[in-house]
C-alpha cells in the first residue's frame, strides 16, 4: 500500500500553507478531494466524500485552540478506520495521549509543520498512516524524553530500552530501529520484548502502539 495514490481532505486555516500542502500532495501523485478552512467544513467534508486520509491542523477557527483535534475525534466516531494525521505548530504533548487512545486499529500521526519541509520524510510519514501505522514526530519524541522523570511507568526500563521505546514511537521499524542504533534487528528485538513485559502489555492488544502509548503518557 506504501505509495499509493490517497484520496485526501485537507484542514487548514492558514491559506498559504493549505495552498501548499496541496501543491505538494498533488505533485507527489495524490488527489485532494477537498480542503477546509475550520473544523466544521473539515467534518462536513469528509462525510460528503470519505477519503482515504485527513490531514488536519490541531488549532482551527474561531477559537484557535484544539477545535482541529475535536474535529478528529467527531470524525474518528462516525469513521473508526479512517487514517488522521495531525499537524502542529509546536509540541502540544497534552493532546497526545488522547490522540493515541483513539487510534484503534487506524493509522494515526502527529507531525510538528515543520516536518512538512522535509518533503521526502513528511510523505513517507503519511504513507505510514495511510497504511495503519501510528508515528510520531521525532522532534516531539525528543521533547518528551527531556521532559521525563524517573518515576512512573517507564521507570523499570533501561536507558537503552526508553531509546529503543522512543524510535518506537517514531513510527520506526525493528530493522530501521537497529540501523539508527548500530545494533543487530535480534537486539532490538530482545529489547521490545522486554519493554512489553515490564510495562505488563498482555497480547489481546496491540502491544506497539500500547507501548507508545505508555511512553507518552511517562
Amino acid at each position: 500500500m506504501a505509495g499509493r495514490s490517497l484520496r485526501i481532505v485537507l484542514a487548514e486555516d492558514s491559506a498559504l500553507l493549505r495552498e501548499g500542502l496541496i501543491a505538494l500532495l498533488v505533485g507527489a501523485g495524490h488527489e485532494v478531494v477537498a480542503s477546509a478552512e475550520n473544523a466544521e467544513e473539515l467534518v462536513a467534508a469528509v462525510r460528503a466524500d470519505t477519503p482515504d486520509v485527513v490531514i488536519t491542523d490541531v488549532r482551527m477557527p474561531p477559537g484557535h485552540s484544539d477545535e482541529g483535534l475535536r474535529a478528529a475525534a467527531e470524525i474518528r466516531e462516525d469513521f473508526p478506520s479512517l487514517p488522521i494525521l495531525v499537524l502542529s505548530q509546536y509540541v502540544a504533548d497534552a493532546y497526545l495521549p488522547g490522540l493515541m487512545e483513539s487510534a484503534g486499529d487506524a493509522g494515526l500521526g502527529y507531525l510538528l509543520k515543520d516536518r512538512v519541509g522535509r518533503v521526502a520524510d513528511f510523505l513517507a510519514s503519511l504513507d505510514q498512516v495511510a497504511c495503519g501505522e501510528t508515528v510520531v514526530d521525532p522532534e516531539v519524541v525528543r521533547q518528551l524524553l527531556a521532559r521525563r522523570s524517573d518515576d512512573g511507568p517507564l521507570a523499570a526500563l533501561t536507558p537503552r530500552e526508553r531509546e529503543v521505546l522512543g524510535l518506537m514511537a517514531e513510527g520506526r521499524t525493528n530493522g530501521s530501529i537497529a540501523q539508527t542504533m548500530f545494533v543487530s534487528e535480534a537486539a532490538v528485538r530482545k529489547h521490545v520484548g522486554s519493554i512489553f513485559a515490564k510495562l505488563d502489555l498482555g497480547d489481546d492488544t496491540d502491544r506497539r502502539v500500547a507501548a507508545v502509548l505508555t511512553y507518552l503518557r511517562g
